[in-house]
């Protein structure tokens, strides 16, 4: 080519493109179509020095879009002419650090079919657990900053051998610029800890690992966000065992299968939780299964939370173990957040295991396993963590210089940088020192690694959460935000609303603005305000947050309040299975006002059901109640209970029903199934009243409440078929973990209305 008939353009790629393996991929494709000049990561993307025939260069153009690696995600590709400087040749350049903007960070990657095979092929890999590519392996868990260079990682320590740095320099070899690459040689290493001996050599890790798992024991093992504690998922006295340890009594475990044939034979699965299965992300999918593992597995629910392999090390133990199937649980004491230091492990963990499995890289962002599931053919995040975290969520406008601090439960915070949400990947319950500490840990990380330094600080109402009181510490202007309106804009949020929506907010517990605790709302509302249009009727909760763990006592709430003291003499489950004085005692605390505060809560109410059906009086975790009143729904009922829909919506009409059905032997699956029904009906009357009135057609849901599938399902076909344009969460739990995306994104559009200071 002449000098004549060549151009020069500057290329920008922003998106999810480092640690994709982009670098190498924009190498190959260039050097394939002719193009010469340089290729750099910079903080805010990747920038392009193009040279060629213009035919080339457009080739070249269309190329980066339509064969990106497969873990890339392309937001935005923008060029302009640059000077013609005649490079000979095509480079990868040293990356720059020199502004504040920043680019998105890959989430971690499952290992890939074709590191599995240079895992029995490459000499200095045989059995090598830390294989990785440009197109797989540990990411956000070992990045500490940006540019994402092995430097920047907690793969710095080690020094590449002759041969990775070799694989690393040549752009025809998969490993050309993989930041985490290693081999036997040169890479991190695992160790057994087994009866006060300490092993090395991991054919003999694997050997010993699998044969204790077949003896009904307990291994707890270092993955890539932090430990995990398996056992054999069929092995009843094993299950037992580990729940006893955790101090977990009632929630189900998640369970890995050796693969996808293998899973089939527990579990029914469809195209698009196989897609979710076997994506690169691998995380835990909600199935419905039709056989069952230990009991002790899934605790009487009809769903397992099933995943696949997604490190070389898991695939090592499938192929010598002869189970098809391990429990493996977050590597913890029950209520405290993973843990990811080795020592903290031997201490904690081992005493409660049989052998302790570490390796001697530093996780640097602790992630839990993500945990989705598949509803009327979309999936829905329920825990966004491993191959979710840090994707941020894209909006239409600013919310530079805002962290969002989250609720209580399942905290996620959000940190704003540009039109960018960063979501954190899951926290948990902010209820102890330890996962206050990880919460601190992990804001500070975020800031770094985003270069985020926030002007204003945003969170809930609620003066005891933990991250209220955090946000309060921290000396920043603040704004507080009602927790069902941060619900509603956050599922707005995710899918690019800014506009007058009718908001239907149902979970367990919010702080509202009267004082009272909400949870069934119906709102009029944008992203800057909000107006609450109905509401759930208040209703005793006698001991305040206790009721959320015994829920008899939101059944003798209800039941006082539908029939007065009457109820005393009635022949139903929950007077039979509670104490009669601690049930007087209850009503004189209504009485007087004494720890009972109102609440509007939906979670309430199905814990009420609950437990007047007898299905469950204590909860041994968050939302078992409600859980295991979905998990009995009897299939093909239509029918449903009475309700008032006035200025509240009282279901005292429901109660006295319900009790009816019981007094008349009505099953407990069909009383569940009328419930759920009205429920939904529920649902569709307000937001039918609503739209009539104010003349809005798009509802949004969110909430807690909405990860009840048969809810989640009917209300939203219903709606549809009404003509409602229904807005649901996919990539943004429904749950609290979700809420500070509403928070950031309500500070943020109030920043911009002069009708709100700030």
């Amino acid at each position: 080519m002449s000098n004549s008939v060549k151009k020069a353009y500057i290329i920008k790629v922003e998106g999810l493109v480092q640690g994709v393996g982009f670098r190498p991929f924009i190498y190959r494709i260039a050097n394939s179509n002719q193009i010469n000049g340089w290729v750099e990561n910079r903080n805010d993307g990747v920038v392009i020095h193009a040279e060629g025939e213009q035919n080339a260069i457009d080739d070249f153009k269309d190329s980066i879009k339509k064969k990106a690696p497969v873990a890339s995600k392309i937001f935005s590709l923008s060029y302009e002419p640059a000077e013609l400087m005649s490079f000979k040749d095509f480079n990868i350049v040293k990356s720059k650090n020199s502004s504040n903007d920043i680019t998105e960070i890959s989430p971690d990657i499952a290992v890939c079919a074709d590191c599995l095979h240079d895992m029995k092929e490459q000499p200095h890999r045989i059995s090598y657990p830390f294989i990785n590519c440009t197109n797989c392996g540990p990411r956000f868990t070992i990045i500490k900053n940006l540019p994402y260079d092995r430097k920047m990682t907690t793969m710095a320590p080690f020094i590449m051998c002759d041969k990775c740095s070799s694989e690393y320099q040549n752009i025809n070899d998969r490993r050309f610029h993989a930041q985490p690459i290693a081999c036997n040689d040169c890479g991190p290493v695992y160790e057994m800890i087994y009866q006060e001996r300490t092993i090395n050599d991991i054919n003999e890790i694997i050997n010993i690992f699998s044969a204790l798992l077949e003896d009904g024991k307990i291994v707890t093992i270092k993955g890539l966000g932090g430990f995990h504690m398996a056992c054999d998922a069929k092995n009843e006295a094993a299950v037992k065992k580990l729940r006893k340890s955790k101090n977990r009594d009632g929630k189900p475990f998640a369970v890995m299968f050796k693969n996808i044939d293998c899973l089939r034979e527990y579990a029914n699965i469809n195209t698009e939780e196989e897609e979710l299965l076997l994506s690169w992300r691998k995380p835990i999918v909600l199935l419905n299964k039709h056989r069952s593992l230990a009991p002790s597995v899934s605790v009487g629910f009809h769903t397992i939370g099933a995943m696949l392999p997604y490190m070389p090390f898991h695939y090592l133990l499938f192929e010598k173990i002869n189970i098809p199937a391990i429990v493996f649980t977050s590597g913890n004491i029950s209520e405290e957040p993973i843990i990811i230091d080795n020592k903290k492990a031997i201490d904690k963990l081992l005493p409660i295991s049989d052998a302790v499995i570490i390796y001697n890289r530093e996780i640097y962002n602790r992630t839990d396993d993500s945990v989705t599931t598949v509803v009327n053919g979309k999936e829905r995040i329920l825990r966004r963590s491993r191959g979710y975290a840090p994707a941020p969520v894209r909006l239409n406008f600013d919310v530079s210089n805002i962290l969002a601090t989250g609720a209580e439960l399942v905290n996620c915070f959000c940190i704003g940088k540009g039109k960018l949400a960063f979501l954190s990947q899951h926290i948990g319950d902010l209820k102890n020192i330890e996962t206050l500490d990880f919460f601190t840990e992990s804001i500070k990380n975020y800031k770094g690694v985003f270069r985020a330094d926030p002007g204003t600080i945003v969170c809930d109402l609620h003066p005891d959460y933990l991250s209220t009181k955090y946000a309060l510490e921290q000396g920043l202007p603040i704004i507080q935000v009602q927790h069902h309106h941060a619900h509603i804009a956050s599922c707005m949020a995710e899918n690019g609303l800014d506009e007058k929506v009718i908001g239907v907010a149902l979970d367990g517990t919010g702080f509202g603005d009267d004082g009272h605790i909400w949870g069934g709302e119906f709102l009029l509302c944008d992203l800057a305000d909000y107006q609450r249009i109905f509401h759930f009727d208040y209703v005793a909760m006698p001991g305040g947050d206790k009721a959320s763990k015994e829920p008899w006592r939101m059944a003798i709430s209800y039941l006082y309040k539908a029939f007065g003291k009457k109820f005393l003499d009635m022949d139903l489950p929950v007077l039979k299975e509670i104490d009669t004085q601690d049930i007087l005692f209850l009503l004189s605390a209504i009485d007087k006002n004494i720890n009972t505060p109102l609440t509007s809560s939906a979670g309430r109410l199905f814990d009420a059901v609950a437990s007047l059906t007898g299905i469950c009086h204590y909860s041994g975790f968050h939302a078992e109640a409600p859980m295991r009143l979905e998990k009995i729904i009897a299939s093909g009922c239509s029918d449903t209970y009475s309700f008032q829909l006035n200025d509240v919506i009282d279901f005292q009409d429901t109660i006295k029903e319900i009790v009816q059905d019981i007094f008349d032997k009505i099953a407990p699956s069909i009383i569940s199934a009328k419930f759920h029904n009205t429920i939904i009906n529920v649902i569709f009357a307000a937001s039918s009243i609503i739209r009539n009135r104010y003349d809005i057609n798009s509802v949004v849901l969110s909430g807690g409440t909405f990860q009840n599938r048969y809810i989640a399902e009917n209300v939203e076909k219903k709606l549809n078929d009404d003509g409602f344009k229904v807005i649901t969460h996919s990539q943004v739990p429904s749950n609290d973990g979700g809420i500070a995306l509403g928070q950031l994104s309500i500070a943020a559009k109030r920043r911009e209305n002069s009708k709100f200071r700030i």
